[in-house]
Parts: C-alpha cells; structure tokens; sequence
C-alpha cells in the first residue's frame, strides 16, 4: 500500500497532517445520527440523517445527490485535493485506499482506547473526525457518478483518460467489493463495538466505538446507493468485476454484489432484532421495538423505501419479499438461507418473533421519505406472508398458550390498523375461536389482568362491544398496553369490528364474514356453551350487530339463544338477559322501536319472577333466581336511564312480573326493587318535564306531542298497575324499608307532572290522595313521614300548588297537615330506640330525616308568614327539631294573642288545633311504655302547649282539647313511679291553667276547679314527709309560682296555691296540727320569701292558719317556720301599706286576729 501511493502522490498541496483538525469548506454529509433523535418522543428520526437531509428522496427521483457541493475545480479529500471531475477515474484505487487506511485508523482507535474520562473529549474528536473523511468521501462517490459517469461508447482510437472511464465501473465495482470484505457484516462486529447500539446519550461525547459502529451503517447504506446509482447511470449495463467471481464461480455483477449485500444486511439487521428478542417480554410486544437505535430503524425504513423503488421500476423483488425468504425457513423450520450464516438458527420462538418483527417493520412504514411519522400509507400490505402466520398460530396441533395467541392477534390487529383489514385473516382466527369459544382465554402469570370478565351490566357489554369496534390509535397507551387489558377473543373482536366496518354499504367480504359466523352455531352449539362462552357469543354478536344490520342480527341472536334449554342454569339467564338488554341498548341508541326485544324479555322475566314467588320453590333456588332478577332490574334501569325520549316501547319491559315479584321479596331484595322503582321514576319525569319545556327532540323522535305525551302515559300507566299497589299495602308497616318513602316520593311527584295517569280510585286529586296516604295519616310509621315529606316539600312547584289550592284542597289545609306530621314525628322521635335506651339504626335515621323535615317545614309559606309576624329571623329555620317546635308553639302563641278581630282569632283558633291534631294520641305511646326520654318530651312539649297557648285553649273550641290534658296528663288514676318529666314539667301545666281559668267565660270555674286538683294532687305528691330545705325549694308547684318580678297572671296561680294550701294542708282537726305540718310552713315560707307580692289581701291570705301553727304547735321546727313567716308577712303588708299605714294595718290585723280567736273557741 505504501509503495502504491509513493508512486502516485503528487499532491498540489501538503499533506494533512494528522494532528491538525479538519476544517472541510464543505456542508457536512447526511450520515446515521442518534444522538440528537434521542429524547425526541415523537418518534422522527434524526434531521442530519439520509432522510432527514432529504437523500432518500433524491436518490429515488434521480437528482443530485448534493447539488450545492463539489461544485469548484478541485476538492479535498482525506488531506489532500483532487481535481473533481476527473480524481476518481484516475485515482480510484489510491482514494479507495486512503479510504481504507482512515477506516484502519478509527478500527485502531476504537482498540487503543482507553476508559480514561480525561481524554473522552479528544477521542470523539478524533473519532468524529476520521469517519467524517470516510462519509465525506463515499458522498463524493455519490456525486461523481451522478455527474460525471456516462456509459461508454466503443471508440477507434479513445484518450487514454477515455479508456480510463471505460474501465471505471469494473473498478468501481472491485472497490466496493473490497469495502464490503474490509469492514465484514454487522453480525461479526466485536462485543465491544455492539454495546454502542445500547448506549446512553451522555450530550456530544461518545467513544470512537459509537463512532466506528454507526460508520458500519454508513457504509452498508452508502455501498447499496452507490450501486443503484451505478446500475442507473449504466443503463441497465451489466457491469463486471474483472477480477473477481463469487464463490459459485460465477462473474461478480453490480446486480450480484447489490443483491448479496441487502441480503447480507437484512440477515443481519434480523439477527440483531432477535438478539433483543430474547429480552422482551409479551406484554411489551408493542412497546418496545426490535431496533437496536435509532440509526437501526432509519436503516430499515431506507432500505423499505428503496427496495420497493426498485420493485416498481426495476421489477426486482419487493422489501417483503426478501423479509418473507428470510423468515419463512425460520417459521416453517426449513434450513435458513445461505447469507444467515446461521446467525437465525437459535431463536427458541420464531413465530413469536417474526409477528413482532413484521409488525413493527409495518409501523415503520409510516414513515415518509423525509423521516417523520404521517398517517399515510407508503408501504404495500405483506398479508399473503401474514395469512399464513396466522394458519400456523390457529392450528390446533402447535398448540400454542393464550400468551401467545395474544401476543400474535395483538400484532395481526396492529397490522389491521396499519393496512386494509383482510377478511381471509379474520376467517382463520374466527374458525379458530369459534372451536374455542367455552375458553377462559387467561395468562395465570397476569393475574387479576389476566382473567376473564363477566361484564355486570348491560351497558357495561355494551360499552366492551364499543371498545371493540372503536379501537385506540395504534401509537397510544390504550393499543399498545391491550395485551394486560383484553384477552386474545377481544382483541380478535377489534379485527373483526375493523374488517367489517370497511365495507359500510354491506359488500361481499362483509356478507361472507357475517355467514360464516352464523354458519357455526346450531342448536347443539348453543346448548354446549359455558358461562363464559355464552359472554363471549353475546359480545361476539353485539360487535357484528354494532357494525352491520341490527335488526338482522338481533333476530338471529334471539333465534340462536331460543335454543338454549328452559331449564338452563341462572347464571346462563343471567347472561341471557343481559346480552339482550345490550342489543335493546343498541337499538335505542339507533332510534328503534325495542317493542319485540321488550316483549320477548318481558315474557322471560314473568315466568322466572313466577318461579320466584312459587311457595313451593326451595330457597337455595330462589336465592340463585334472584341473580338473574336483579340483573334484571339494574339492566331495565340502564334502558330507561339511557333513553332519550322513553318514547321507543320501553314501557313492555315493565310487565306483570313485578306483581309476583314484589310481595316475594325479602328486605335486601325489596330494596333492590324500589331503588329500580326510583330510578325509573326519576327518569319518567326527567323526560317529560324536558319535552314540556320544549327541549330538543333527537330528529328519528315523533315530533307530535301528543304522540309523545301518551309513550309517557303508558309507561306511567305501567308503573301504576305494577308497583303502586304493593307501596300502598306497605305504608302502614311498623318495619317499613327506608326506600318506601322514596318511591311514593316518585309516584306523587308523577301525579303532580302527569295527574291524568293515576290510577281512577286516587281521582280527582292524586297528589293529595297520596299524601295523605303516606304523609298525613297519623298511623304511617315517623320513618317513613319524614323521609317521604321532604321529598316533596323541597319541589318548589309543588308546594306553591299546595299554597294557592290550584290542587283542589283549601290552601292552608295541605300545609297544616303538613305541619301536624311534622309536630308527630317531632314527638315520637324517641319510640323507636332500643330498650336499653341507646340509640337505634332506625331512630338515628328518624333523627337525621327529622332536621330536614323541620328545616323545610319552616319554609312553608303558611309557616313562614306566622313566624314573620311573630318578627323571627330566618336563622330560626335551621334549629334542631325540638327547639324548632318550642318556637313555633311560642310563636302561634303570641300572634294569637296580637290579634285583635274575632275572625282572625277563631281561624288562628282552628288553624293550631289542626297543627297540633290529637296530639295525646301522639304521646300514649310514652306513657304506656314508661320510656323516660319520651315522656320527658311528652310532657315537656303538651305543657309548652298549655302554656303558651293558653289565651287559645281557653275558648270554647279549645277547651275540651285542654281538659283532656288535664286529665290524661295531669289527673290520671293512677301516677307513674317515675315522674321526673312531670316533675319537670308541672311548672307550665300550672301557670297555662291559671291563664285560662282567668280567661274562659263559659268553663271558667271547671277550669279553676281543675287547676286545684292538679295543685292540691301535686303539692300533696310531692311534698316532703319530715321538713327538707332543698326537696322544698325545687317542689314544681312552687317552681312554677315563682316570679322575678310579680305579675297579675302570676298573683293569680300564687293565690290559688295559698288558698288550696291553707284549705288542705294547714287545717286542723280539734287541736291536732295537720300531718306535715313543718314541711307545708317551709314551702309557704318560700313561696312567700321568693315573690316580692305587695297585695296585702294576698299576703294575707295564710295569715290564719300560720297564727294557728304558732299558738297551737309547740314544735321547734313549726314555732320558728311559722314566727318567720308571720314576720315576713307583717314586714311586706307594713311596707305596702302607704296610705293611712297605721290604720290600715289596723283593720287588717283586727280583722286576722278575730277570724282567728272565733275559729279557736270550743
């Protein structure tokens, strides 16, 4: 080599010397390059490679390879100049040699380099350096074909530079060859130079290996270019190396050089992906990729590009052709082509292999000739290779896992979407799982991902059957993690879907796909179909029906699942009824009629929910009926919920079954039933209320509406018949379920928007009817009132009906009703608490459903107005109940006492008797069964009554109300042990009766009489047997006498006491003092001492009796209680009297001492 350039170097300049960098005027040349690409996630490739730069493209229009270079007389390669137009005819071999030597160079480089950080900058530089000599030249090559080489033409006598020319193209060809032998294949590449495919971007800085290694793919590209160009510029000449034949002894030929080295490249590339194969697992089978980097992949798509050129123009074999010679012997097991080298031989999955290295060689060919990724076709299909792959995967005797299976269909579904779907391949893989459909389709390695689903709703089928026949982009998350999301079947439902959603107008290949699965179910098929198989034929069938006729095949699908046996298992009913809930769904969402789907299911729920509420069914079999019910329900829910218009038969599905059903319920099922009942209400209404208001109508709906009102009326109708005679016998329950009231809530909000569709026996006015039914009357459970009420009371249009009588009630009448349930339930909050007095789930609730109540109550207009003349505040709507009731019985209270005209007070009169109702009716309970915290409200809230409404309860309306407390209450025969809520109470019992003894005309000494019963009962019971300071002070008679500041209501009940105090507590017998006698003295010196009283008529009214203690009774206790209360009286009637003191005191003491000396003569 050396002697070869001392005889030719004569270089008009110096040489380059080697440590000296290389400053080319030239742009620098496309060339492989990753590093930039790297963190790019759109997937373009590098824009300083051949496609990025815009080579491909040239090269296949035939234009200049660099049009803006070479252009001056002389250029500079490898250090020295040349002249451009003629160097590499003259110096061919000498060019082609200081190739050589470079390459020789950066090989030298790559082994002497060290892991030294300090010198990595230097090397790259280096490296980068001599492999840019080596491109920059091979570009030159490029171009001087291009320009300069023209066929030659046999000349008499040619220029010795002529026959120079002539010769070029054999000695082109030797060179190339001679490259091709110099740096060998990519299969052979030390370890050291392959780990570079794999290494991390550290910025700029990569070892002469990296460099080494992609001036390999360089040059594998540039050789194959460079022959293309060569065959085009000779013009189809054959061109010979002279000294050298292949190994069959045949002449070397541009065309045999090309074709030996792209087969020797393709087996190479291929044994590079299988290489990483090996480290892929299934479910990454679209994640990752077999290109080892980027500068790989843009090889494999240049290669792509140009051999289907050439396919074209040429005729040559196609890219996949040679792909399916190079992998079918891998498949088929036949021995591996010649330029394999056996690199192919150890694959231990060669099917699995060339599906993923088809498929992503298919996704490469998005690319476009300038290197970024477009949704256009550039490739042909390869579906004839494929076809067979798929034979071979489908064929029973491979017997291949689902985990392959899954991972191949995954690939054929990428494939679909990439080309046009062939219906040849979805044949082959329905012939195979239409032997299998009973298969689980599971991978045990991916656990719960892995197993079969069995979809819980109709919908949800549905909406898998959408999911198959809307597949998700073929580069995004959803496809390419489809192998952990969806089994083997589905992923073929996604082929299917797209094979048969390309003929839309109902073809040949959509007619022969759709009988061929018809063709493979009989009877006997059906009936041998397990649970998981009949999931998979209904979803099989919803994706056919989904992307061609429905009706079509709707109806076979009803034909097919008549054969399955009347005594199938409810699991398979289950299923059943789902699938065909699904296909209503279908037919709904398409604007049809669901009338025979309805009728045909409807008739299939009548005779389960017959079965269901046969006496004679075992309960293990109705326990496994319900499955298949509720899924019945929660499907026909899905119906109407989904419906737009309810205006498509829907209303076939709500059939006589339910009557069997419901009585045959137990308290979970029930639940279940009117929790449908809700939502099928709900939806009812939510659907006329939108056509009222003239909402858009989808265009398939009726435009009439009066067509529209009676599709609403019949589905109404259909509730009524089926569901509201079983709520009504329910309402009196004592165990009512809480769901009750929700949905009488429904059917009374129905009657309001539809009043026409009740049933004849709630006319003329169903709203009212209902509510009296399940709110007003007093025998329905407080669970089930104040859950029903405020679903009502919270529907602003209703309650303003209830307040301006448009509902055919007296406006005020609804509204007190109203009020008088609440003012029940607010009284028996507390009955349904366990015995041991903790609370209970239903008492909890009671009380949670009761704030709501009352928060709404006092909303009411009616209410609302009594508490603004009252001048309450609006915060008083948001007190708990029992406050909320001591409020507002204080507050009827005082506007009755406000007003001033005899009307006003005899219709607020009427108006808080129908408030307050039987209102001792409400509070038996208490007392018959001596719950504490009950009779504690009880009487505290009758003697807020009595009090505040005293004024009220004294009239001739009221009174009989009033004594029927007194003796229901107050008066009993018999008194309860436990009277701490008496106790607690008897103070407002005692001033509301003094109120209304003053004020009655016509009951005013009844009710005088009473109030001395109740205080000569109550002084006697509570009284203490031996004098107790602290047991006196806090007796409830003299608790409720006691006033801060004295008042002529309270000089009244104080006169009363004392009087009844002194004619039954304070009488002698002969000179017997009065059994007590200390205690009553202690209790009269309190009520004297706590009330500041100025009445000398009233302070001495005990004057008497307390004489007779102190002369008669010589006890300590007696003498001294009686000398303190003698004082006191003394001192209050010395300093009340202020006119004419002396005098007037005289007469009233004259007047005391004489009754007293009469009284105590024998």
């Amino acid at each position: 080599m050396t002697e070869e350039f001392r005889q030719s170097l004569t270089p008009p300049v110096s040489p380059f010397a080697a440590d000296s960098q290389c400053d080319l005027a030239a742009a620098r040349p496309p060339c492989f390059c990753c590093f930039e690409a790297k963190d790019d996630h759109t997937g373009a490739l590098s824009s300083e490679g051949y496609l990025g730069r815009g080579s491909l493209k040239r090269l296949l229009l035939r234009l200049d390879p660099a049009p803006a270079e070479f252009e001056t007389d002389t250029v500079e390669i490898f250090g020295f100049t040349w002249v451009t137009e003629t160097a590499l005819v003259e110096s061919a071999k000498l060019l082609f040699g200081l190739f050589r030597q470079t390459f020789y160079k950066l090989e030298t480089l790559v082994q002497s380099s060290s892991h030294d950080f300090g010198q990595a900058g230097n090397l790259h530089y280096e490296a980068e350096d001599l492999r840019q000599q080596c491109v920059f030249f091979l570009q030159y090559v490029k171009v001087f074909l291009h320009r300069y080489l023209e066929p030659s033409l046999d000349a008499a006598h040619p220029h010795p530079y002529e026959q120079l020319e002539q010769q070029f193209p054999s000695a082109l060809l030797e060179e190339l060859l001679g490259i091709t032998l110099l740096t060998g294949r990519l299969k052979d590449l030390p370890a050291g130079v392959q780990s570079a495919f794999s290494m991390q971007n550290h910025g700029k800085i990569f070892p002469p290996s990296w460099h080494l290694l992609h001036l390999h793919l360089d040059i594998h590209w540039s050789v194959l270019e460079i022959l293309h160009v060569l065959g085009h510029k000779m013009q189809s000449q054959v061109v010979y190396a002279h000294r050298f034949v292949n190994l069959t002894g045949e002449n070397l030929t541009d065309a045999s050089l090309f074709e030996e080295h792209l087969c020797s490249l393709l087996c190479d590339l291929t044994g590079l992906a299988l290489g990483k194969y090996s480290k892929v697992r299934p479910t990454e089978m679209l994640s990752s990729n077999p290109f080892l980097c980027l500068c790989t992949k843009e090889l494999w798509v240049l290669l792509m590009y140009l051999l289907e050129y050439r396919n074209k123009a040429l005729r040559t074999q196609s890219f996949w052709g040679y792909m399916n010679s190079l992998l079918k012997p891998l498949v088929t097991g036949q021995p591996a082509p010649k330029h394999s080298g056996g690199f192919l031989t150890h694959c231990k999955d060669p099917l699995g292999f060339t599906w993923w290295l088809l498929t992503h060689l298919a996704m490469s060919g998005q690319y476009s000739h300038s290197g970024t990724v477009q949704n256009e076709k550039y490739m042909e299909d390869n579906w004839t290779f494929v076809e067979g792959l798929l034979r071979t995967t489908c064929d029973p005797k491979g017997g291949l896992a689902e985990e392959q299976i899954r991972m191949h269909v995954h690939c054929c579904l990428s494939l679909c979407l990439l080309w046009e779907p062939s219906t040849a391949a979805v044949s082959t893989l329905w012939d195979y799982y239409s032997r299998n459909l009973n298969a689980s389709f599971t991978v045990p390695w991916l656990g719960v991902s892995g197993l079969g689903t069995l979809y819980k709703t109709p919908l949800a089928l549905l909406e898998q059957a959408r999911s198959c026949c809307s597949p998700s982009p073929l580069s995004s998350p959803g496809h390419t993690q489809l192998y952990r999301s969806a089994n083997s079947f589905h992923i073929f439902l996604r082929v299917l879907a797209l094979c048969l959603g390309q003929d839309r107008a109902g073809g040949v290949p959509q007619r022969q796909i759709k009988g061929r699965i018809y063709s493979k179910f009989s009877a006997k098929k059906m009936q041998e179909l397990s649970e998981g198989g009949l999931m998979n034929f209904l979803l099989l069938f919803l994706v056919v029906a989904r992307q061609v006729e429905l009706e079509d095949v709707a109806s076979r699908a009803c034909e097919l699942l008549g054969f399955l046996p009347s005594n199938c298992p409810p699991a398979h009913r289950t299923l059943v009824w789902r699938g065909q809930l699904s296909l209503l769904l279908l037919f709904q969402e398409r604007g049809l009629d669901v009338g025979a789907q309805a009728g045909w299911l409807a008739s299939s729920f009548n005779k389960t929910a017959k079965e269901f509420y046969s006496k004679t069914t075992e309960v293990s079999r109705r326990l496994a009926l319900w499955g298949p019910l509720s899924s019945y329900l929660e499907g026909v829910a899905e119906v109407f919920e989904t419906s737009a218009g309810l205006g498509l038969s829907e209303e076939k599905l709500l059939s006589e079954g339910f009557d069997w059903l419901l009585p045959a319920c137990r308290q979970s099922e029930l639940n279940s039933v009117l929790s449908f009942l809700q939502t099928v209400l709900a939806q009812l209404r939510r659907v006329h209320q939108r056509s009222v208001q003239s909402a858009p109508i989808p265009a398939w709906a009726p435009a009439s509406a009066s067509v529209i009102r009676e599709r609403h009326l019949a589905v109404a109708s259909s509730l009524w018949v089926h569901f509201f005679p079983f709520l009504r016998s329910l309402r009196l329950s004592q165990t009512p379920p809480a769901q009750l009231a929700d949905a009488a809530a429904g059917f009374t909000l129905l009657a309001f928007d539809l009043p026409s569709s009740a049933p004849q026996d709630l006319q003329p006015n169903p709203v009212l009817s209902i509510m009296q039914s399940f709110g007003w009357d007093d025998m329905v459970h407080p669970l089930l009132v104040t859950r029903y009420l405020p679903h009502l009371l919270q529907n602003s249009e209703l309650v303003s009906s209830l307040s301006s009588g448009s509902s055919g009630v007296a406006p005020g009448s609804a509204q007190g009703l109203s009020v008088r349930a609440w003012i029940r339930c607010v009284l028996q909050q507390h009955l349904h608490k366990n015995s041991d007095g903790t609370e209970s789930k239903t008492a909890r609730a009671v009380g949670e459903q009761l704030c709501e109540l009352t928060r709404l109550i006092l909303r009411l207009p009616e209410v609302d107005s009594i508490l603004q003349r009252a001048g309450l505040p609006s915060t008083a709507a948001r007190l708990e109940p029992t406050s909320a009731l001591e409020m507002f019985v204080k507050t009827v209270g005082s506007v009755y006492s406000g007003l001033q005209l005899l009307t006003e007070r005899l219709a607020m009169v009427t108006r808080a008797l129908d408030y307050i109702g039987d209102v001792l009716k409400y509070v038996k309970p208490y007392v018959v069964s001596k719950n504490q915290e009950g009779m504690q409200l009880a009487y505290w809230a009758v003697g807020c009554i009595v009090k505040h409404w005293s004024p009220l309860l004294a009239t001739s309306k009221a009174q009989q109300l009033l004594f029927r407390i007194v003796d229901g209450l107050l008066l009993p025969p018999k008194l309860p042990q436990q009277d701490k809520a008496l106790r607690d109470s008897l103070p407002l019992y005692l001033q509301g009766l003094s109120v209304a003894s003053s004020l009655s005309q016509s009951q005013g000494a009844c009710l005088k009489q009473q109030l001395r019963s109740v205080t000569r009962r109550y002084l006697d019971h509570f009284l203490p047997a031996s004098p107790s300071v602290g047991i006196v002070a806090n007796h409830p008679v003299l608790l409720g006498a006691c006033e801060a500041t004295p008042t002529t209501k309270g000089a009244a009940l104080r006169r009363t006491i004392l009087e009844v105090l002194c004619e039954n507590f304070l009488q002698f017998k002969s000179h017997a003092p009065p059994p007590r006698v200390a205690s009553v003295l202690m209790f009269l010196l309190e009520l004297l001492r706590r009330n500041g009283d100025t009445d000398i008529t009233l302070l001495t009214l005990p004057l008497p009796s307390v004489l007779r203690c102190l002369m008669l009774v010589n006890e300590p206790m007696v003498r001294k209680t009686s000398t303190d209360a003698l004082q006191l009286v003394v001192e209050r009637c010395v300093a009340a009297s202020t006119e004419r003191p002396c005098r007037s005191w005289r007469r009233t003491w004259e007047s005391t001492t004489g009754r007293c000396t009469a009284s105590w003569r024998p």
